[in-house]
C-alpha cells in the first residue's frame, strides 16, 4: 500500500484501492474481471439506482429500521450524485457479472463512503454507513437492478424520446399540408398506379409514426410496476411487508411517475417480458422508419436519371470522385440507425429468454441494448427532422408530369369501359410509345374534351359519392 492507496478487505482477501476513490474494492474486483468494453453505465442508470436508494434510505427511516443520521446523510449523497457529482465514481464495464452485482456494489460504495465522510468517517473504513448493511438495506441486486433499469428507460423515453418522435410526426404531418396540392402518380411494385397527392404520402409517414409512438407508450406501462422489495429471490427476505409499497410511494414522488408495487415479486423478478416489449416496440418503429427513408431516398433519386419529385436538403458532398454528387446522406444515417437498433432487439430477446428459475443474470446486457438503441435512435430522429424532413422541397411539375402520363389513370375508365378493354388500350399506349388520350381517341370512345374530365389526375385522389 502507498500513500496513493488503501487497503480495503473482503471475503475473498485483501486489495489496494485508490486512496481518493469513492468506490470500494467490490468495484476494484470487478474492473480487473471485466475490461471487456471501456463502456459505462448510461447516466439514466446511475440516475435510477441513486433514487432507488435514496427513497429506500427514506422508507427504513420511515419503518423505524434505519437511523435517522444515517439515513439523512445517505439521502444527501444521492442528492450530490443527482446534482451531477462523482460520476467518474462508477467505473464498471456494461459487460460484468451477472444479474448486475458488480455496478449494484459500485453504486453501494460511492454512497455509503460519501454519507460515512458526511457523518465524519474516513473512505474505505464504511464506518458509520455501511454499503451492504445500511446503504443496501432491505434490497437486493435481483430487486434494484431490474427496477433501475425500468426507470431508466422510462427517464429515456419521457426527457428525450418521446419528444423527438413527436417533432419527427409534426414534421411530417406539416409537409403533408404543404405538399398537399402536389398531384403526382402513386406507384405499386414501383409500376405506374393511380394518382396520389404528395401531401397524402407525408402525411400518411406522419400518421404511422404517431401509431408507433402509442404502441410504445402501452409497451412501457408495465415498466411501472416494480418489484422492489423481493430481495434475493421475490420472497421478501431481509425486508418488510410494507417495504414494497413504501418505497414505491417515495420513488413515485421523487421522480414524478405514477410507480405501483408488483402483485407479485417473483413474477418481476423472473421475467424480463416488460423489456422484451419495449424493445419489440422500438425495433416495429425502426421497421416503419426504414421503409419512409427508404420511400424518401427513392422520390428524392436523381437528379437527372431518377424520380426526382422531391429534393432534400444537402448536407455534404457525396462523393469523393465524382464532382457535384450529393447523397441522401441523413436518410442513409437513419437506415443504419434503424438496423443497429434492430441488432439490439435481437440481443435483448436472446437475453429475456435466457432466466432461470428465479432470476435472470442477463440484466446488463438488456440495460445496455436498451440504453444504446434509445439513445441513438432518438438523436437519429432529431437530426433527421432538422437536417433532412423539415427541409424538404417538392418538385410540382415533375410530379404532374409523371401523373398525367402514368398508366394507371386507366383505372378511371376500368368502370365504364371494363377492365379487359382498359387494359387493352394501356398496352396498346405502352407498346406504341403514345398517349392513352391518342389511343382513347383514335378509337373513338371519347373527345378530347370528355377525357380532360375523365382522366382529370385531381379527381382521382379522393373518393367520389357513391351513385
Amino acid at each position: 500500500m502507498t500513500k496513493n492507496t488503501r487497503m480495503e478487505k473482503d471475503s475473498l482477501g485483501e486489495l489496494e484501492v485508490p486512496a481518493e476513490a469513492y468506490y470500494g474494492i467490490h468495484t476494484v474486483r470487478a474492473a480487473q474481471n471485466f475490461p471487456i468494453s471501456g463502456l459505462r453505465a448510461d447516466p439514466a442508470l446511475i440516475e435510477a439506482v441513486t433514487q432507488i436508494k435514496k427513497a429506500a434510505a427514506l422508507t427504513n427511516a420511515s419503518l423505524g429500521l434505519l437511523d435517522e443520521d444515517k439515513a439523512g446523510a445517505i439521502d444527501s449523497a444521492c442528492e450530490e450524485v443527482l446534482g451531477g457529482r462523482f460520476r467518474d465514481q462508477f467505473i464498471v464495464d456494461v459487460f460484468q457479472m451477472g444479474a448486475g452485482t458488480s455496478f449494484h456494489m459500485n453504486c453501494n460504495e460511492v454512497l455509503a463512503n460519501r454519507a460515512s465522510e458526511i457523518l465524519g468517517g474516513q473512505k474505505g473504513e464504511y464506518r458509520p454507513v455501511h454499503p451492504n448493511d445500511h446503504v443496501n438495506m432491505g434490497q437486493s441486486t435481483n430487486d434494484v437492478f431490474p427496477t433501475a433499469l425500468r426507470l431508466s428507460v422510462l427517464f429515456l423515453l419521457r426527457d428525450t424520446f418521446y419528444p423527438e418522435l413527436d417533432a419527427l410526426a409534426s414534421a411530417f404531418r406539416a409537409k403533408g399540408k404543404e405538399f398537399d396540392g402536389v398531384l403526382k402518380s402513386g406507384r405499386t411494385h414501383l409500376q405506374d398506379a393511380a394518382p396520389v397527392r404528395l401531401g397524402q404520402e407525408f402525411t400518411a409517414y406522419g400518421l404511422t409514426l404517431g401509431k408507433c409512438r402509442d404502441a410504445l407508450i402501452r409497451a412501457a406501462d408495465s415498466l411501472l410496476e416494480l418489484g422492489m422489495g423481493g430481495s434475493a429471490v421475490g420472497t421478501g427476505l431481509n425486508s418488510c411487508r410494507e417495504f414494497p409499497e413504501r418505497v414505491a410511494g417515495f420513488l413515485s414522488r421523487l421522480i414524478n411517475m405514477g410507480l405501483r408495487p408488483a402483485d407479485h415479486l417473483q413474477e418481476t423478478m423472473q421475467s424480463m417480458r416488460p423489456f422484451a416489449e419495449v424493445s419489440s416496440a422500438l425495433r416495429n418503429l425502426c421497421l416503419e422508419l426504414n421503409r419512409i427513408a427508404n420511400d424518401l431516398r427513392l422520390l428524392s433519386s436523381g437528379p437527372r436519371t431518377g424520380l426526382a419529385e422531391i429534393v432534400l436538403p444537402p448536407v455534404a458532398p457525396g462523393s469523393s470522385i465524382m464532382p457535384g454528387k450529393v447523397n441522401p446522406s441523413m436518410l442513409e444515417m437513419l437506415n443504419m440507425v434503424c438496423y443497429q437498433v434492430i441488432g439490439c432487439d435481437t440481443a435483448v430477446s436472446g437475453a429475456v429468454q435466457a432466466g432461470q428459475l428465479e432470476l435472470n443474470v442477463m440484466v446488463p446486457v438488456i440495460a445496455f441494448n436498451l440504453h444504446f438503441m434509445i439513445r441513438i435512435l432518438g438523436n437519429a430522429l432529431r437530426e433527421v427532422r432538422s437536417r433532412c424532413i423539415e427541409g424538404i422541397r417538392a418538385d410540382p411539375e415533375r410530379c404532374r408530369k409523371y401523373a398525367e402520363e402514368s398508366i394507371g389513370l386507366m383505372t378511371a375508365l376500368s368502370p365504364h369501359l371494363g377492365y379487359a378493354a382498359a387494359s387493352e388500350i394501356a398496352r396498346e399506349a405502352v407498346a406504341r410509345g403514345i398517349s392513352l388520350v391518342d389511343v382513347i381517341v383514335e378509337r373513338g370512345l371519347y373527345s378530347e374534351d370528355e377525357l380532360s374530365r375523365l382522366l382529370d389526375p385531381g379527381r382521382m385522389t379522393w373518393p367520389e359519392d357513391c351513385k
